[in-house]
């Protein structure tokens, strides 16, 4: 049977999203061509937002927050959401990149979160990512310009086994994970730039030429489509050349990098634009919200992270949108001091009534280390999304959420399942319990299930694309409705 042409979609936005800033724009192209309306956080919303109304927004351009609000919406009721992540563990160009050793051009690299580094040998890597520009005349202006070098630059050679004999291969991340750029003597043939004549511009900093290899940097401004001189600084992040793709003797894989976690962002974009199809906002009391955060792998401790104002601050300005209707016969006796009263609670009363699906990959059984799973809780790919569970809050599921996920699935007819660590195993976590520390919403964690989760090459059940976008769809679409049937205070 053929994948379904949900897996084929989504691997069309992996292979277009190297890094957060591009899976970001890739979002928002989805989301635009279902008819969402930008908007800015800085602005008010008080004349655009509308009951009814689809809209987006961005943070950092590396965060992405996407809601429908209910047509029967009023201020204080319960809002739906998905959370999920755009980044993934990843090698990061240094601010100071230029290296060379033995003839061999060499660009510095960070790490960034918790990779399997040795997957990044061998490989034929590139970067992508986001270059600040200056554009005009005199002083003018800094614009952001995506890049996404689409051939093989970089490249980190193993060492020859003739020279290595050890069985285990654990590289030193700061000297031996150095990817090799070119050769020293293509570069010192190179004409050299003309300097400009008179006196020249003070320079708070380094010029990038003296921090960064000049045809390094050639080549992101061809890409950029600017000078070199117009670059003023970037953001760079070297991924896998090689295309996300399906694979197995039926196509009932998908290997690609990033399945954790742009599958499940993926998922939850997708998931929200179909519940807007399939369930119109006409009869909707609640706002369906998708939200995916940055820096997750890095603990979410930032200004666009999980960790931050960035959903408590938007849910705080919904959650007092006004509804279509101002007046109600129950409202209609108020006097201004009972509705300012009313407002003043919204919040909270919102947060008490919401529900939080925090959306992140979960492991597969691996056929060669079974001893490393519970033997119970053995999660398969393509058997549907995996609900994660873990008694020391790594992960914040519990009874009632798992209540309302098992109905949303039955409705929906997505197959679920469940998984919890070894007792004598570490257990990671996700943005799941700090969002539901620090807003006391209800929250369940559950991902797709997949194998070498932060290795360079992931793999994953192609049929379990189309499960997570079925069940957010499911859950973002009757979340009003099933809201009132788990009562559990």
């Amino acid at each position: 049977m053929a994948p379904p042409t949900t897996a084929l979609e989504f691997l069309d936005f992996v292979n277009a999203s190297p890094t957060p800033y591009h899976a970001v724009a890739a979002s928002a192209s989805l989301l635009e061509a279902a008819g969402f309306t930008k908007i800015k956080e800085r602005d008010s919303w008080a004349s655009i937002v509308k009951p009814g109304g689809k809209y987006y927004l961005t943070r950092n351009g590396s965060s992405i927050v996407a809601f429908a609000v209910g047509a029967l919406w009023k201020p204080g009721n319960p809002i739906g959401m998905v959370g999920a992540h755009t980044d993934s563990p990843a090698l990061r160009v240094k601010p100071a990149s230029k290296r060379t050793a033995n003839g061999y051009l060499q660009v510095g690299v960070e790490t960034y979160g918790g990779g399997i580094w040795h997957s990044w040998f061998d490989r034929d890597l590139s970067v992508a990512g986001r270059v600040l520009v200056r554009e005009g005349e005199g002083e003018g202006n800094f614009a952001q310009k995506l890049v996404k070098v689409d051939k093989p630059i970089l490249r980190i050679p193993t060492l020859a086994i003739h020279l290595h004999r050890q069985t285990n291969f654990d590289p030193n991340k700061e000297d031996e994970l150095l990817p090799v750029a070119g050769l020293a003597e293509a570069e010192l043939n190179k004409a050299a730039e003309p300097e400009a004549e008179g006196e020249s511009e003070f320079q708070p900093l380094k010029a990038l030429p003296e921090r960064h290899h000049p045809a390094f940097l050639s080549l992101v401004a061809a890409e950029a489509g600017v000078d070199v001189s117009q670059i003023v600084d970037f953001e760079l992040i070297l991924y896998d050349t090689h295309k996300a793709c399906l694979g197995g003797l039926n196509d009932e894989f998908i290997f690609s990098a990033r399945l954790d976690n742009l599958n499940m962002t993926f998922c939850s974009i997708k998931g929200l634009i179909s519940s807007v199809t399939s369930t119109p906002l006409d009869n909707d009391t609640s706002i369906r919200l998708v939200a995916c955060f940055d820096h997750e792998e890095i603990g979410s401790l930032s200004a666009h992270g999980a960790d931050s104002n960035l959903l408590p601050a938007i849910l705080r300005r919904l959650s007092v949108l006004p509804g279509s209707s101002t007046t109600s016969p129950s409202s209609a006796s108020f006097s201004p001091s009972h509705e300012d009263l009313a407002a003043s609670t919204a919040f909270e009363q919102t947060l008490a009534t919401s529900f939080l699906l925090s959306a992140d990959m979960a492991h597969a059984v691996h056929p060669n280390y079974a001893a490393k799973y519970e033997r119970n809780h053995t999660p398969a790919m393509n058997k549907g999304p995996v609900i994660k569970i873990n008694a020391n809050q790594r992960y914040a599921t519990n009874s009632p959420g798992i209540v309302l996920i098992q109905e949303v699935a039955r409705q929906t007819k997505v197959p679920l399942q469940l998984f919890v660590v070894k007792n004598d195993s570490p257990c990671g976590s996700t943005i799941g319990p700090m969002l539901s520390a620090k807003l006391g919403v209800r929250t369940l964690d559950m991902g797709n299930p997949q194998l070498g989760m932060h290795s360079i090459r992931e793999t994953g059940g192609s049929w379990d694309v189309e499960h997570a976008v079925r069940l957010f769809e499911g859950f973002l679409g009757r979340f009003g409705e099933l809201e009132r049937r788990v009562l559990v205070d």
